[in-house]
């Protein structure tokens, strides 16, 4: 593929609009496990133990709650966790929570699904190890929608306490419904350079860099032609993709230039770019 993005490519950041940002923060921290790192101006930012933000929640008083599969806009973004006990630890605490917990285990990972006050999804996951990820005939990841082993998580877990996510936890990859499917792969594989690692029929497709089992996943499933979550609604405000250097972001904006999507500053080094559905990418290197 000679547009291939950066093997090193990985997400980065999500920006998340909720509609109070202080029951929101008391959330991420107390059911998802993360740890307010600023707030200030009806923001707050959030992480884990060494690591820059992973999540920005950005307060909209009056914000309409949507129902989940509306619009284009968030499915899902999904935090990545370094090992299985980790997985099991949080589990164990999720069930304390009472809130709802949805499961699948997709052979290369295990995930764990709920949604924060406001609709915004979350998935909470495990990878196994890339030797153990298997393909089929035409190259594609074999992922499935099985049940997780449970009680093998909590087991996992054993006694330890639960202190919130651990050091090396990344978000692994982000969900997004999107508009129309035909344009959204032009956009993202032919455009942006990512490889389509698996399909589900003719309604979902997932790319990644560097044969990860995915970075992006994008579904028709709020229904083809699913006009964007309004601005004035809780839901996604943008995620970034993150190139390894400058050299593969300018690779990346010279082709985004090339076909007439435009890519405008928005800081230093990082660079705002709407998808065929008007999600909103920002664009950066590690190192700007």
């Amino acid at each position: 593929m000679p547009n291939a993005i950066n093997r090193e490519t990985g997400i980065g950041l999500v920006k998340l609009r909720v509609s109070d940002l202080k029951r929101s923060i008391t959330f991420y921290e107390d059911v998802v496990g993360l740890k307010l790192i600023q707030e200030s101006n009806g923001s707050a930012e959030l992480s884990v133990e060494g690591a820059g933000p992973l999540l920005i929640l950005e307060e909209m008083k009056g914000a309409v709650l949507r129902p989940r599969r509306s619009g284009a806009g968030l499915y899902h973004f999904a935090i990545l966790l370094p090992d299985r006990k980790s997985l099991g630890l949080s589990l164990r605490n999720l069930v304390r929570t009472g809130i709802h917990i949805g499961q699948a285990d997709h052979l290369v990972s295990e995930a764990l699904y709920i949604a924060d006050p406001d609709n915004n999804g979350i998935e909470i996951y495990r990878d196994r190890p890339r030797g153990e990820w298997q393909r089929d005939a035409e190259g594609q990841y074999i992922m499935a929608v099985d049940p997780i082993d449970w009680d093998g998580l909590l087991t996992e877990a054993g006694d330890e306490p639960w202190s919130g996510l651990p050091a090396g936890t990344i978000i692994g990859h982000i969900h997004l419904h999107v508009s129309d499917l035909t344009a959204t792969r032009r956009f993202y594989h032919d455009v942006l350079g990512f490889d389509i690692t698996s399909r589900m029929g003719d309604a979902a497709m997932f790319v990644s860099a560097g044969g990860y089992h995915h970075h992006i996943g994008l579904n028709t499933w709020a229904g083809a032609g699913a006009p964007l979550t309004p601005k004035d609604a809780a839901g996604l405000s943008y995620y970034v993709i993150e190139l390894p250097d400058q050299a593969a972001l300018q690779e990346v904006l010279d082709r985004l230039k090339a076909e007439g999507y435009p890519a405008e500053p928005v800081e230093a080094g990082t660079f705002a770019v709407l998808d065929p559905s008007g999600i909103e990418i920002h664009l950066a290197a590690f190192h700007n």
